[in-house]
């Protein structure tokens, strides 16, 4: 199995790289490319079973959107094959039509999601996240500038269902976005060491279904008093 990174050396906020790593970790006979801003992606010449990006400063946003911008046929192709993509935190608006700045302005995105995403710099969103993947409970953590909004054809699936927190923007049920197996998310976490279920499902997609989590007890304790945490409703949502 090969596992890429994708501009590792600008997607290293709120812990989301450990995301990749330990998938790595699970599967420790897999190969782990990490590809830089300035390198030809390894998913281009060669074929790579998982595809990972996470949170990043919004000028490097810009940087990744227009690094990827000559791979969109690829990743289009790749998204058809079912490639498993993920992408955590803001790399999730990357993949819109656009990103909209306070001033009205645009930034032109890659244009997979049906779905653009509005900036309010002095307005960062915090909270906790609790939603549903399927039959899974998904726990987590937001803290953005951007919410998601939907263009005018509602055509692109969520990925969560949202029980308590911000769903795509404040007062929607739908979070992220899904499409074959490239979903995306703006939970935090990082997001598969805090949904060991979760990450049991994302591993199914790669045929792996025997594997050890590493310190799976303890993530499954941590896992389990987090979501009665988050289910009180003594708990706070925002902070």
């Amino acid at each position: 199995m090969i596992i890429e990174v994708l501009y590792p050396e600008l997607c290293n906020l709120y812990g989301d790289a450990m995301n990749a790593e330990y998938l790595y970790r699970a599967v420790p006979e897999s190969e782990l490319i990490k590809t830089s801003l300035k390198s030809r992606p390894a998913f281009i010449d060669k074929t790579v079973d998982f595809i990972y990006l996470g949170s990043m400063t919004e000028e490097g946003q810009t940087l990744a959107i227009e690094a990827l911008k000559q791979y969109h046929k690829k990743l289009l192709e790749l998204i058809e094959n079912k490639t498993l993509i993920l992408a955590t935190g803001n790399a999730m608006e990357l993949f819109g039509t656009h990103i909209e700045n306070e001033d009205g302005s645009f930034i032109e995105a890659l244009n997979i999601f049906n779905l653009h995403s509005k900036r309010q710099m002095m307005n960062r969103y915090s909270s906790i996240y609790l939603g549903t993947f399927e039959a899974i409970d998904i726990v987590g953590f937001k803290s953005q500038f951007a919410h998601i909004y939907d263009n005018d054809n509602k055509d692109t699936p969520a990925l969560f269902e949202t029980i308590r927190g911000a769903g795509r923007k404040p007062g929607e049920k739908e979070e992220g976005a899904r499409i074959n197996n490239f979903i995306a998310t703006s939970v935090l976490g990082p997001l598969l060491i805090l949904n060991p279920p979760f990450t049991r499902y994302l591993l199914s997609l790669l045929n792996v279904h025997s594997c050890a989590l590493p310190y799976e007890n303890e993530i499954l304790t941590a896992y389990n008093a987090r979501l009665s945490e988050f289910k009180d409703p003594k708990t706070g949502v925002e902070y």
